[in-house]
């Protein structure tokens, strides 16, 4: 029996009201996780939102709980065709087609698939001029189809102009190793709770949505499929790093997928203490390993105020000192109850180190 969440969700599809549907099935789902008729239909929401990523998840999950359900097949086929992986696609429309015969949207959409698949492999067969239609047209009809032609190219020569020049709000960049492609977008500040990253079998989904500000998306096909489980990233002071889990040790001779370069090379393992290579799309050359030092010499001399910067001074005196430092840093600390900070193992390592709390203060133990 429906529930009221689930009803109103799908009124709120009805009436093409798509991001409350999702939101609804959402709360739903966290009230009964193990519906799988929840993540279909959230799945298909996600769909008429172009949210293609999250209508995957949710097919997932409906199959996961629900290996029967046809539906949950076609909305994974659907979405995975809209963000070109032809191949995971097709693979589930196939198992939804033996479930549900009859339905002709599966027929249709594997056949989508198959001409996809044949054109990133370059099989499509040219057209000769035998096949070309004999009807003619007048040559005012000919004229006038030139002049649409020639307006549409200049409308996509200008749209294209103007996406080259909007600049991304964050720069990205990446290097890689013959397990793992670790990417890099170089947001400052940014609160972790404002991440939000996604992996797919061969997609990246980034979306940071900082209060206040503008929120940032990318979103890229990758140049090689991936393991999701195996992906992971962090949020530092200075960026976001993403570490994804190559499915095979192949060589990723940029970031995201190309038609053009559709054909990877092995990637030749490191010996040694050598240091990965640092590939980059675009055509100049850029000095990966300087960058990666000026990002971390930014984060040695970040600027912070009041406890931080006492904590981060402690710290740095930590990291570079010797053992006998650190041991006399370490005893003196949890001897005295935090009030005393010793670098000297000479001088507490004989002794124990008593309390000396500031002036006009009063040092307690803690009763347990």
């Amino acid at each position: 029996m429906a529930t009221d969440l689930e009803i109103r969700a799908k009124e709120a599809f009805i009436d093409d009201h798509f991001e409350l549907a999702v939101e609804i099935y959402s709360q739903a789902i966290a009230m009964d996780p193990k519906n799988a008729e929840l993540y279909a239909d959230s799945a298909q929401a996600n769909i008429k939102l172009k949210n293609f990523t999250g209508a995957v998840a949710d097919a997932n999950n409906a199959i996961e709980l629900d290996p029967s359900m046809a539906k949950a097949y076609l909305r994974k086929g659907t979405a995975c065709i809209k963000l070109e992986e032809y191949q995971t696609a097709k693979a589930a429309l196939e198992t939804g087609a033996s479930l549900a015969p009859g339905d002709s949207r599966f027929t249709s959409l594997i056949k989508e698939c198959d001409v996809c698949i044949a054109e990133e492999a370059g099989e499509l067969p040219t057209q000769s001029m035998d096949t070309i239609p004999t009807n003619v047209t007048t040559p005012s009809q000919q004229l006038d189809k030139a002049s649409v032609a020639s307006n549409d190219a200049q409308l996509v020569s200008n749209l294209s102009k103007q996406v080259t020049m909007a600049k991304p709000k964050y720069r990205h960049g990446f290097y890689q190793k013959s397990e793992e492609v670790v990417v890099t977008i170089f947001a400052k500040g940014i609160p972790a709770k404002s991440v939000v990253v996604d992996y797919g079998e061969q997609i990246l989904s980034v979306s940071i949505d900082v209060p206040g500000e503008d929120a940032y998306t990318f979103q890229p096909r990758l140049f090689g499929k991936i393991i999701p489980a195996k992906c992971r990233f962090e949020v530092l002071s200075t960026k976001i790093e993403i570490r994804l889990a190559k499915a095979e040790p192949l060589n990723w001779t940029s970031l995201e997928f190309s038609k053009d370069n559709t054909v990877p090379q092995k990637l030749i393992v490191p010996s040694g203490n050598q240091k990965p290579s640092y590939p980059s799309s675009k055509p100049k050359t850029v000095d990966w390993d300087k960058l990666e030092a000026e990002v971390k010499k930014q984060e040695k001399d970040e600027k912070l105020d009041g406890d931080a910067a006492l904590n981060k001074f402690f710290r740095d005196i930590y990291q570079d000192a010797d053992e006998d430092t650190r041991r006399a840093m370490q005893k003196s600390f949890v001897e005295s109850n935090g009030t005393v900070l010793s670098t000297n193992w000479k001088e507490v390592g004989s002794k124990a180190v008593e309390g000396s709390p500031p002036d006009g203060m009063e040092m307690r133990k803690w009763e347990y």
